[in-house]
């Protein structure tokens, strides 16, 4: 009996602890988010005509929720979030050019492929798999970008994305971001000057 309610209170601990309300890293998700959304979608209104929302691509919705929300987690890392777009953009013209019909075989093989290389060059991101199938299933516009696609829209909203999170998740001394010990010993060096 003193076991059971000994795992219980652990149990109880573990959701309790899980379930805490964190004020201030809602606000540091909320303004990094904002920002890196809102920056891409200032970009797109200002260089591009209010019908072509081609800039703004919902794969990057996803990357913020990790960039910015789960900072820590290492499919939020630069390599990732930058790699794991590239490539599955690439992969997802690719696939569009050599197979575009029928969609219930250019679509799946797009995101397999995307996964399989991004696993391949351990740069795995989950939105990647998203910007592939925008490749294959988009707009025509965006099909119509062909290779561009990968340069722009996603290469210049990733960065755009990094460059935001790189700012916004070291403004405060509980959030860093990247985890690699090599950015954050540059970032530690150039707080110090």
């Amino acid at each position: 009996m003193n076991k059971r309610n000994k795992s219980l209170r652990k149990v109880r601990y573990v959701l309790y602890k899980e379930t805490l309300v964190d004020f201030k890293e809602h606000f540091w998700t909320f303004i990094g988010s904002f920002f890196g959304i809102g920056l891409i979608a200032l970009t797109q209104s200002q260089s591009l005509d209010k019908l072509e929302n081609i800039f703004l691509i919902g794969s990057f919705g996803a990357s913020s929720v990790l960039i910015y929300g789960a900072i820590q987690s290492p499919l939020a890392q630069p390599r990732n979030l930058v790699g794991g777009h590239l490539i599955s953009a690439f992969i997802g013209v690719c696939v569009y050019k050599l197979v575009p019909d029928p969609i219930w075989i250019s679509a799946p093989l797009a995101v397999s492929l995307s996964i399989v290389a991004m696993q391949m060059t351990k740069t795995l991101h989950p939105p990647g798999g998203a910007t592939a199938l925008i490749a294959v299933i988009g707009t025509p516009k965006v099909k119509a970008l062909g290779f561009m696609y990968v340069l722009s829209p996603v290469l210049t909203g990733v960065l755009i994305l990094l460059v935001v999170a790189i700012i916004v998740n070291n403004l405060t001394k509980n959030r860093k971001y990247p985890t690699n010990s090599r950015w954050t010993k540059y970032l530690k060096l150039k707080n110090r000057m």
